[in-house]
């Protein structure tokens, strides 16, 4: 049993590790924090005038990404979710078709990684799920392929 503990990649020479897929966020660890926080505060007073599109749009401009950053990568997500649980399903067409390209790819994934954080799928999984309908609807197929190979993982 004993064999199982030890770490294979250790010895392999081509293993790739996290921080060379991609670059590190350029921003300061505390930086990116502080930006989610306000990107957290603006999307809520955005949300209390009934702009969904706008909120949005705020959560996913300018994302966190890359290692170190895990604490604003949570943030952000609550921040997305509580977007997509605020919107009426009549709603979710229209909100999708007012985002650019780029933040339909980036909110595909958000979808991603909330129906992969345990315990989240049982709160928020219809909604995710019913999200990820519409979107794959009004961005196709090419919005979960781009997505699937970008190396920026949120």
């Amino acid at each position: 049993m004993s064999f199982r503990k030890i770490d294979i990649d250790a010895y392999d020479e081509d293993v790739i590790l996290e921080g060379e897929l991609c670059e590190p966020d350029p921003r300061d660890p505390a930086q990116v924090l502080s930006d989610a926080k306000q990107k957290q505060a603006a999307v809520r007073s955005t949300l209390a005038r009934g702009d969904i599109p706008g909120a949005l749009g705020i959560a996913l401009d300018g994302i966190p990404y890359g290692p170190n950053v895990e604490e604003a990568k949570n943030l952000t997500l609550q921040t997305v979710v509580s977007i997509l649980n605020s919107t009426k399903s009549s709603e979710i067409i229209s909100v999708v078709k007012a985002l650019s390209q780029d933040a339909q790819d980036t909110l595909m994934k958000y979808l991603y990684k909330g129906m992969g954080m345990p315990g989240w799928g049982d709160v928020s999984g219809s909604v995710l799920l019913g999200w990820h309908e519409k979107l794959t609807e009004v961005a196709g197929t090419g919005c979960i392929v781009r997505v699937m190979t970008d190396r920026r993982s949120v």
